[in-house]
């Protein structure tokens, strides 16, 4: 009988360590009224400054990929965000213009277009982001980008 209750304390220290442990390597929550965890860049070279800039520039690249490759393919660019569909990575979902904290805008013609990421709340880690036919990307924390904007690095 000793040694069946020595087994179950061994196994309780056990238990609670690992809890410790796991407990320690838990992400860290935001707290209401404190500042979220920093920023993980997700490349070497990322411009973003939070988890949704990353996911609108992000998009913003497939959207210019796609539309370099719908060029090559038909001598001409894309006029909606749906007849990009199929063209490189693009998929059926993704003309759909929300994109979470963003608001994505698009207007094509068939010798150029503009593409813009509208953030639901502008400020520094939700910039506005600016597109068009020469693949640029261009940021602007204090209002709408446009071509005139700082580039993107």
């Amino acid at each position: 009988m000793k040694s069946s209750t020595q087994l179950c304390a061994i196994l309780t220290a056990v238990l609670l360590v690992l809890c410790t442990l796991s407990a320690q390597d838990a992400a860290p929550t935001a707290v209401p009224g404190t500042q979220a965890p920093a920023y993980q860049s997700k490349f070497a070279g990322d411009p973003a400054r939070s988890d949704s800039e990353a996911a609108a520039l992000a998009y913003m690249r497939v959207v210019l990929r796609a539309q370099r490759r719908f060029n090559k393919q038909y001598d001409h660019f894309a006029t909606s965000l749906a007849e990009l569909v199929h063209s490189g990575s693009f998929t059926k979902r993704m003309v759909n213009p929300d994109r979470g904290d963003y608001t994505a805008t698009f207007k094509g013609k068939k010798d150029s277009f503009v593409l813009t990421m509208t953030p639901k709340n502008l400020d520094a880690q939700h910039r506005s982001f600016y597109a068009e036919d020469d693949g640029k990307i261009h940021a602007d924390e204090t209002k709408a980008a446009d071509a005139n904007s700082p580039l993107v690095k």
